[in-house]
């Protein structure tokens, strides 16, 4: 059973920085397995933020339009996946998802339909 538990929203300025964790669980019961973070803004689709594959520490994406300022990483010891995320922008707003499913999926190519498990969300708001 896969759960993800996400932490690190809040409000900031613009400019500013906050650093989301995903606590997983379950999923390393996969041989083969994907984590990632999505967002969803108030009135638009979800997107994909980021996304990593098992097995190769290069085997990761940071979607173009947050490129520079995201970063994501992975704390093997505690299941936690982190996305560091600096110079928000008020655009950054916007509810944010940690996802997981059991496959491997190409990283450059951040789909919703790909990923099974789903946490609550954090929301973020930077204004």
């Amino acid at each position: 059973h896969v759960q993800l538990v996400e932490s690190g929203g809040g409000s900031v300025q613009a400019g500013g920085s906050l650093r989301l964790a995903c606590a997983a669980s379950g999923y390393t019961y996969f041989s083969s397995y994907c984590l990632g973070w999505f967002r969803q803004a108030p009135g638009k689709e979800r997107e994909g933020v980021a996304m990593m594959n098992s097995g190769r520490t290069d085997d990761s994406n940071v979607n173009y339009y947050v490129r520079g300022r995201f970063t994501l990483s992975q704390d093997n010891a505690t299941n936690t996946l982190y996305l560091q995320m600096n110079g928000l922008k008020p655009e950054d707003t916007a509810m944010y998802y940690c996802a997981a499913d059991g496959r491997r999926w190409f990283v450059y190519r951040i789909r919703e339909a790909d990923f099974g498990y789903w946490g609550q969300g954090t929301q973020v708001t930077v204004s």
